[in-house]
């Protein structure tokens, strides 16, 4: 199969030719005489998003992720981790259990991430205070057994916190630290015991301030953090979003954190228990507080495309930096001999096709 590109972006530089794809991977990059138009990309990996199109992943049932993963495709999304936030542990095993059995097709679902419950009352966000926990790796352990478990974000300052990094990262399990109130030396402690990531930058956990830099400081000078941020135009500025992408740079990677309300306007939807009011681009419960996103990853690209990053650099956050935090070498990366996960972009960086496995999963 030719994929009728004009150039394929391969490791950073942009190669020019058709893409083909022979099964489920790519057969070769550069290939002459196509004269087509697009630039072939990675697949985008979404590692933070709690629901799409409707679907709520926390309640969501087997069937459901064919309905979201539709809609993620459409956005150039091809892998996610579908996020399940603060609940009680009978939420966690069914929502774990129906992602378990969730058919296969369409954009890869590569594991959960359970961003909760072992997070700082201080920092809840719009995470339920009441469900809450103290760090319980019994419960972790019993979570994973159900379904599969790839990301946790945990606050390691709590009682028993840098301990459960510790027992999580040995499991294999990429430990992000985040809704915490870790200050420097507790944020350095977590990322030396294996934490690998922090969630959502200068959102949700103790602030930046000249002398307690706290979790952000930290993670945007370690080399081997990855900085994870929601790019919006609601949650931060644009010169914050700067700032980090000039600090973090390859380790910058971008996360939606959308909820079911993306892709369906304005309106009233649900996040886990909670009931969320979006309007104006912003989601948020009824105190005000913010409670993820409707942001697309594809217009998160454009969004830091047009604050000064490169095509390149805005598509390295939403494919290679994403992968290497997974660890998984097979996503975000476009070469050949490698697996056919593809986005198709035209000149303003909007979606015009969407391969997964070698597999047509989106066409505008």
């Amino acid at each position: 199969m030719r994929l009728g590109v004009a150039a394929a972006l391969v490791a950073g530089e942009v190669v020019a030719g058709d893409v083909t794809v022979e099964g489920s991977l790519v057969e070769a990059v550069g290939v002459p005489g196509g004269g087509g138009s697009g630039l072939a990309v990675p697949g985008f990996v979404d590692v933070q998003v709690n629901g799409f199109a409707g679907v709520d992943f926390l309640a969501a049932e087997p069937a459901d992720y064919a309905r979201a993963g539709e809609a993620l495709a459409a956005t150039g999304v091809t892998a996610y981790l579908p996020t399940f936030i603060t609940a009680p542990p009978d939420a966690y095993r069914a929502a774990l259990a129906a992602l378990a059995a969730a058919p296969e097709g369409g954009p890869r679902r590569l594991g959960a991430h359970l961003e909760g419950p072992f997070l700082s009352p201080a920092w809840p966000g719009a995470h339920p205070v009441e469900h809450l926990r103290a760090p319980d790796l019994a419960l972790a352990d019993e979570l994973r057994a159900i379904g599969p478990v790839a990301t946790m974000t945990v606050a390691p300052e709590l009682p028993g916190g840098l301990d459960l990094v510790t027992a999580l990262a040995a499991r294999g399990v990429v430990v992000h630290i985040g809704h915490t109130d870790a200050d420097a030396a507790c944020a350095h402690a977590a990322f030396e015991r294996g934490a690998r990531a922090l969630t959502h930058i200068h959102n949700a956990h103790r602030r930046f301030a000249p002398r307690d830099p706290g979790p952000a400081g930290v993670a945007l000078v370690r080399p081997d953090v990855t900085v994870t941020a929601i790019v919006d135009g609601v949650h931060l500025a644009p010169e914050t979003v700067a700032s980090a992408l000039l600090a973090a740079r390859e380790r910058f990677c971008l996360i939606t954190d959308a909820i079911a309300a993306a892709g369906c306007g304005d309106g009233t939807f649900r996040l886990g228990e909670r009931d969320v009011h979006v309007a104006d681009g912003a989601c948020r419960l009824a105190d005000g507080t913010l409670a993820g996103s409707i942001v697309t990853m594809d217009r998160a690209v454009r969004e830091l495309a047009a604050l000064g990053a490169t095509t390149a650099e805005a598509v390295h956050a939403a494919t290679t930096a994403p992968a290497r935090l997974l660890g998984r070498p097979g996503i975000g990366t476009l070469a050949p001999g490698g697996r056919a996960d593809i986005t198709v972009l035209d000149d303003r960086l909007h979606v015009v096709r969407t391969v997964v496995g070698g597999v047509e999963a989106f066409a505008r």
